[in-house]
């Protein structure tokens, strides 16, 4: 278990290295490890209470179903990511979204109310909130983006050279609904870059 704090307090330190022994001890105070099989929910849609957490090890994919039951993936985070519905988390409602393990996953987890609580104590706590939310803000505002302007082609691309470590450990079916496409025009842009 040690190893996995240790894992943690690494990547905040990167965010944050200013942290201090007493802020990293009260943190660690509220912090829980999960191990997590391939395809268990995380965080399931229509319920609060999630937390955020830290990929210690494994990957997340975030997803919603769609009004013909289709499932829409929006995200996905593998080792030193970050995964949570962030806007659900902060308004303390239930999540719009299942966040699925795809392989066996280790999550470090810390609760909302742990995490305001040391905002309130600790400024280098507050610095770190407040710098993951400007980096789930930054992979929103970009995805948005991607959307409004770019061709699906240009999607993928921009995919593969920002995500080489996690393109081959998911699925072309989550990575088309990820890029907001149907599968064969993905096998078909795979076909002729591959031409190219």
């Amino acid at each position: 278990m040690d190893d996995i704090f240790e894992i943690y307090k690494q990547a905040i330190l990167r965010l944050c290295p200013n942290c201090t022994n007493a802020e990293w001890h009260y943190l660690k105070s509220g912090l829980t490890v999960k191990h997590y099989k391939a395809r268990e929910l995380f965080i399931e849609w229509g319920k609060n209470g999630h937390q955020l957490g830290y990929i210690a090890s494994g990957l997340v994919r975030a997803y919603y179903v769609n009004d013909k039951g289709v499932e829409v993936s929006v995200m996905f985070a593998m080792e030193g990511g970050y995964a949570t519905d962030y806007p659900s988390l902060l308004a303390e409602t239930p999540s719009r979204y299942n966040f699925e393990c795809l392989g066996p996953t280790t999550i470090v987890m810390l609760s909302y109310g742990h995490m305001q609580a040391g905002y309130r104590q600790f400024a280098g706590l507050e610095r770190y909130g407040r710098l993951i939310a400007e980096e789930v803000l930054k992979m929103l505002q970009k995805r948005v983006q991607s959307f409004q302007f770019e061709t699906a082609e240009e999607r993928y691309l921009n995919f593969i050279a920002q995500n080489p470590a996690l393109f081959n450990r998911i699925s072309l079916t989550h990575l088309a609904s990820f890029l907001g496409i149907e599968r064969p025009s993905l096998s078909r842009i795979r076909s002729k870059i591959s031409r190219g």
